[in-house]
């Protein structure tokens, strides 16, 4: 198998099973895989007020949604129509920047297009911060080069940045930066660490700066090895609650240097991922937005 057949089959995340045949009626091409993913998923926050949409508090819980599998039942059972056809927000399930992207990989895998997972921080929501956030990261055989697609991205988003319009299938590296770029930028001082985090509003220190942005950076490297995690899952080095030792911001400045240029070789994304403390373990930490504490969850 080569590295790029790799990236085209389905994860145990994104594989849709028994929905196979309702993905493949997706056209293929990369406009219509994205809007279809986009119109799939309600963003629990950016999206809109619930009740407003028609939505019971409840559903808060299918943010929680892991699995591709699971989020295409939950959709079917709430209109048993074409993935494509336009939805109301009601009949989408709610959802997060992971869910669009987890979809869209599903779909593209499922045409054969090598496709992943990249989580990192987008510079287009809010001015002057970089924001948590997962994208798509598809691979380009005209150019010969990956392109990073945003699944959740309106066609007629314009940067908080510059003002520009966003082109959504086709991401710049200042517009979307890697868990591996942001450690980086981070590291060298480039950039302000403060700056880096899950939502400017929440009062939460372990969701800013140095925690996250290495959470961010353990979390692009599972992505890259085929395991799209839960934004909020947490193990072993990824841990925001813990404190990396200097062997280990070795390590993590190693990986980083590897993972954030040009078309990553998957062996060297093995090399890091199978390290005691970057593998996802069986049994995450994940500290959902839908509970008051945080989970034990068996994978």
């Amino acid at each position: 198998m080569t590295e790029h057949e790799f990236w085209a089959e389905q994860s145990p995340v994104t594989d849709p099973e028994a929905f196979a045949d309702r993905i493949r009626e997706v056209p293929g091409t990369l406009s219509a895989m994205r809007a279809a993913a986009r119109g799939l998923v309600f963003h629990y926050r950016d999206d809109g007020d619930f009740a407003a949409n028609g939505i019971s508090a409840d559903r808060i819980a299918e943010i929680d949604t892991r699995y591709a599998r699971d989020m295409l039942a939950r959709i079917v059972s709430l209109a048993d129509e074409p993935l494509a056809a336009s939805r109301p927000p009601s009949h989408r399930v709610i959802g997060c920047c992971r869910d669009f992207t987890v979809l869209f990989l599903a779909m593209a895998r499922a045409h054969g297009v090598p496709a992943r997972a990249r989580v990192g921080f987008a510079t287009y929501f809010q001015p002057g911060w970089y924001i948590d956030h997962v994208v798509a990261e598809i691979w380009d055989s005209a150019r010969g080069s990956w392109r990073l697609v945003d699944p959740e991205l309106a066609e007629d988003h314009v940067s908080s940045a510059d003002g520009a319009r966003v082109d959504p299938e086709d991401l710049t590296s200042a517009q979307f930066l890697t868990g591996a770029a942001a450690w980086r930028t981070c590291r060298s001082g480039v950039a302000d660490v403060a700056r880096f985090v899950v939502d400017p509003s929440l009062d939460i220190p372990l969701t800013k700066g140095w925690p996250y942005v290495r959470h961010n950076l353990i979390h692009d490297l599972a992505a890259l090895a085929k395991h799209e995690m839960l934004l909020w899952d947490n193990w072993g080095w990824a841990d925001i609650a813990g404190e990396p030792s200097p062997d280990q911001l070795a390590v993590l400045d190693e990986l980083a240097a590897a993972a954030s240029v040009g078309d990553v070789p998957l062996a060297r994304v093995m090399s890091f991922y199978e390290r005691p403390g970057l593998t996802v373990p069986s049994q995450v930490t994940s500290y959902s937005p839908a509970a008051a504490e945080p989970l034990q969850v068996a994978l």
